[in-house]
């Protein structure tokens, strides 16, 4: 027997809301809010394909107190700094910039909870460095 991974969850502790997160990670995404989750609930979804992990949002009472132990690695279908550029606009902010001087590296971001994950160079820009 074997399990699969149903949610990557993500903790919302005051003053983040868990529909305001998920709203974020939406637009980052492209994936929609589970249309029957709604502003004020204590676990939010977004709607992911069928046998896909969705992220979902949960309220908790304590606030985040050390670095992730877990965080995502995003791949976009863009550059990886006009992803920077486009993360930044929807209210993330970089942690740490491991850019590379060969095109190479990443950006740490956080989401507006701060919540880090990773940006990482596209599979075109990998691609043409190799």
């Amino acid at each position: 027997m074997t399990s699969i991974i149903r949610h990557i969850t993500v903790d919302c502790a005051e003053p983040y809301e868990p529909y305001e997160l998920a709203e974020f990670w939406s637009n980052v995404l492209g994936q929609p809010i589970d249309p029957t989750d709604e502003p004020g609930d204590d676990e939010v979804a977004l709607a992911v394909p069928a046998g896909q992990p969705t992220l979902l949002f949960v309220r908790v009472p304590e606030k985040k107190s050390v670095k992730n132990r877990l965080h995502l690695d995003l791949e976009p279908d863009q550059s990886r700094d006009r992803e920077v550029e486009r993360l930044s606009a929807l209210g993330a902010t970089v942690v740490d910039d491991r850019r590379k001087p060969n095109g190479r590296g990443w950006v740490v971001m956080a989401d507006p909870a701060g919540n880090e994950f990773c940006v990482e160079i596209s599979a075109a820009e990998r691609a043409s460095g190799e």
